[in-house]
């Protein structure tokens, strides 16, 4: 499990926060003891179902709310520092729009805050405009915006001052495939220029498809942390292939198989015949009588857990130990 150490960009150690609701003054504690380091140059995603404790986790790192217990510290200073804000870049997941802006003005204004000239402010708009691909609606007004294109220039916004690190809530949340796409691409491409990215999700195929590494939180606790070729090194699950030139009668032959290997299952698929087996040599055994059989191997893939079914897992095994 990851910890905190003095060459982290972002790390928390014992965080703890407590709310105090109703009447009776009800005590709900939604982090409890959370640590984990954020190192540079490198993309980590934050994990967890809603009501996990991650928005909370945030807002105390940026100094939004004050954490009741534990430390932290982004770039060497204790959070909530104002000395390091001007690094720190940031979408929340439901930011507020000034919707009779266009995008180009929306830039603009913000720029203002960073103390850019105008010819660098504009220079600084076209740039980002570029990045995000919202060149073609940079004279549209906010409200006219779709969600995809809300987020983008949100994002835009977030690294207007060219942070070091940028700390993004929820930024794939409701977005269609295109959209959450457009989003994992500007990830990269910030990591890529040289920028720390943090940012929660509860999207796991996208967490899987970009993150260096991940730390998973669940009821204001952390669950699992550490990169995915770590968390993810796991024996394979069970073994794919495809065949193509059997017909019913050899696929039957195929799936007598099942008899010697449990758990192996054959199905039709228009001239294909998909075949699953439980391990190595059960595949090996299926591909010895297809050739027999005089079918032709078109594919053959090993499954291996998911960050999916790692989530899942760790979330059931973990309720069930309480």
């Amino acid at each position: 499990m990851s910890t905190p150490s003095s060459d982290s960009v972002l790390s928390v150690k014992d965080l703890q926060k407590v709310f105090y609701s109703g009447f009776l003054r009800h005590r709900v504690e939604v982090l409890k003891g959370v640590s984990f380091a954020v190192y540079e140059n490198e993309i980590l995603g934050f994990l967890g179902p809603n009501g996990a404790g991650k928005t909370t986790c945030i807002k105390v790192l940026l100094g939004l709310i004050y954490a009741s217990g534990g430390s932290g510290q982004i770039l060497g200073k204790p959070i909530g520092d104002v000395k390091i804000k001007n690094r720190v870049g940031f979408l929340p997941e439901h930011p507020y729009f000034y919707d009779y802006l266009t995008g180009a003005e929306f830039l603009d204004f913000y720029a203002r805050f960073h103390g850019l000239k105008k010819k660098e402010r504009w220079s600084r708009v076209d740039d980002l405009l570029k990045l995000t691909g919202m060149e073609e609606a940079r004279d549209l007004a906010l409200r006219k915006y779709s969600k995809g294109m809300l987020q983008r220039i949100g994002l835009a916004q977030a690294i207007l001052g060219d942070p070091d690190i940028v700390i993004l809530d929820e930024p794939m949340s409701g977005l269609d495939p295109v959209g959450r796409r457009d989003i994992r691409e500007i990830i990269l491409k910030l990591r890529d220029d040289g920028k720390t990215i943090f940012f929660s999700s509860h999207i796991l195929p996208d967490v899987e498809e970009i993150c260096d590494r991940v730390t998973i939180i669940h009821k204001g606790e952390l669950r699992g942390s550490g990169s995915l070729e770590e968390i993810l090194e796991a024996p394979v699950e069970h073994v794919d292939l495809q065949y193509t030139g059997l017909d019913a009668e050899k696929a039957e032959k195929l799936e007598s198989l099942s008899e010697e290997f449990p758990g192996l299952r054959v199905i039709s698929k228009g001239n294909l015949l998909l075949i699953s087996a439980p391990d190595w040599e059960a595949a090996q055994r299926v591909q010895e009588k297809g050739r027999e059989l005089g079918g032709t191997l078109v594919a053959l893939k090993p499954q291996k857990e998911t960050l999916e079914s790692y989530f899942l897992r760790e979330i059931d095994r973990k309720e069930g130990g309480n």
